[in-house]
């Protein structure tokens, strides 16, 4: 009795392989699959935010609504897609975890672009830029100019897994430095005496000097480090990098961004082009 599928020889075997790859007409290899396919079909996108970041992502704790620049901006990305918009709290510490253990499908509060988080996600081109600025007490003595910083015997605080934490490990010389497990942590610090200053950006000290009666601002006296803020995906994705990409290219263009952060005080530190 004759089998019923006779053997495949080897070269068409082959090429069998060879044509499930590609379009069945077209002849053009089939473009693999994307986070944005998932996104459009589900009509739901997932936005990691840190929701205690002043001006940028903030859930205000008696209203539990969520506002700043990135909360608008992801908004305004979900109508361009034509989605509905999750947010999920994630922070700086969590970010790689987050955003590569696909908790979320971008991650939208200003992150700082850095060395060690660019070899490990792929960002958007900026839409802010801001400098590093400390935080001291209106009763601290010690500290009255940026130069009085990295001085011997001053403690200054960072945030753990904040950009300011890699920053000013490689730039003081002199000062002592106080890594704390999060921002309340530094504030605390400095509140009571334990530490002289923290080092924070634009948009978090607006919100000290908005909102505490002890903080006193210390602008550095020349550009010291500015570092661009943008979004964030986990890398390999080319077609959801690209829509996002055509996103920022379009809110610069339109004036979406610039009116966002005119309502959340962002003006000084947008990234126009």
């Amino acid at each position: 009795m004759r089998p019923l599928f006779l053997p495949v020889r080897p070269a068409l075997a082959a090429l069998l392989s060879i044509a499930l790859l590609w379009g069945p007409t077209t002849g053009v290899q089939a473009e693999p699959a994307s986070r944005l396919d998932r996104i459009l079909a589900e009509q739901r996108l997932r936005v990691c935010i840190w929701p205690d970041y002043y001006g940028i992502s903030l859930r205000d704790p008696r209203t539990m609504e969520l506002r700043g620049i990135d909360v608008d901006l992801a908004q305004e990305l979900g109508k361009d897609l034509g989605t509905k918009v999750e947010f999920v709290d994630s922070s700086f510490a969590r970010l790689f975890d987050d955003v590569l253990g696909e908790r979320c499908d971008v991650a939208m509060f200003a992150i700082g672009i850095t060395p060690a988080r660019a070899e490990k996600l792929r960002f958007t081109s900026p839409h802010l830029a801001s400098d590093i600025y400390a935080i001291t007490t209106r009763s601290n003595r010690r500290i009255q100019q940026w130069d009085d910083i990295d001085q011997p015997g001053v403690v200054v605080a960072v945030a753990k897994g904040t950009l300011h934490e890699p920053v000013m490990r490689d730039k003081l010389r002199h000062a002592k430095l106080s890594i704390l497990a999060s921002p309340h942590a530094r504030e605390q610090e400095v509140e009571s005496g334990r530490a002289d200053v923290f080092m924070t950006d634009f948009p978090y000290s607006r919100r000290m000097l908005d909102n505490v009666d002890w903080a006193r601002l210390i602008t550095p006296s020349a550009i010291y480090h500015v570092t661009p803020y943008a979004w964030a995906i986990a890398p390999g994705d080319e077609r959801w990098h690209q829509r996002l990409e055509t996103f920022v290219s379009a809110i610069k263009q339109d004036g979406r961004l610039l009116e966002a952060a005119h309502r959340h005080g962002l003006e000084r530190i947008v990234v126009p082009r």
